[in-house]
């Protein structure tokens, strides 16, 4: 239990059974605590071809490559997140092609809401959550090991299999052709 006293009246919660699920909830005024997990927008932006991935310093894997993303913040939208992410990150603007996924999992605490981009301006530049950027020609994706069952976290198991479905276009030795984008350049 991670919250201890209602919000409402300050009375200590209890935990157990509210709407069909053991909820914490208080004794004194019904106030029930609910757990929603958080929006995160991710951007699996290409440019000229290759796609952009960052190296995470920061868990959920931590040291793996991945797409650009972020927690969504109070006054602005998912894609507006997603958008600002890659600019922290990985130090490039993107314009948003469109709804790649929406990933989620019963026991993980974030929903990725993934969306197809391609670069629009900027230098890529390791920034915030990054110690590298790169772009990765089809068929050249750095190799990543699955995590190790034994030390993983459940968050980490779930987002490596969300890594590997939102990168699988780009392991092959040909180009995904996402969007229809002329060889060659930017539009």
């Amino acid at each position: 239990m991670a919250v201890q006293f209602c919000a409402r009246c300050g009375t200590r919660l209890i935990f157990g059974p509210v709407e069909g699920r053991d909820r914490e909830h208080c004794p004194a005024c019904g106030y029930v605590v609910y757990h929603n997990p958080a929006p995160v927008g991710m951007a699996v932006v290409e440019d000229r071809g290759r796609l952009l991935l960052i190296r995470r310093t920061i868990p959920p894997l931590k040291g793996y490559w991945a797409p650009p993303a972020g927690h969504v913040e109070i006054g602005e939208s998912v894609p507006e997140a997603a958008t600002r992410e890659t600019k922290e990150e990985a130090g490039v603007d993107v314009v948003l092609d469109g709804l790649l996924g929406v990933y989620s999992q019963a026991d993980v605490k974030v929903v990725i809401i993934a969306y197809r981009g391609r670069v629009c301006g900027g230098e890529p530049k390791a920034g915030a959550d990054a110690d590298e950027v790169g772009l990765f020609a089809p068929g050249e994706l750095p190799v990543q090991p699955p995590p190790d069952p034994l030390s993983a976290t459940v968050m980490d198991r779930w987002f490596y299999g969300v890594l590997q479905e939102v990168t699988a276009p780009w392991r092959e030795a040909r180009s995904p052709r996402l969007r229809g984008e002329p060889e060659g350049g930017r539009r």
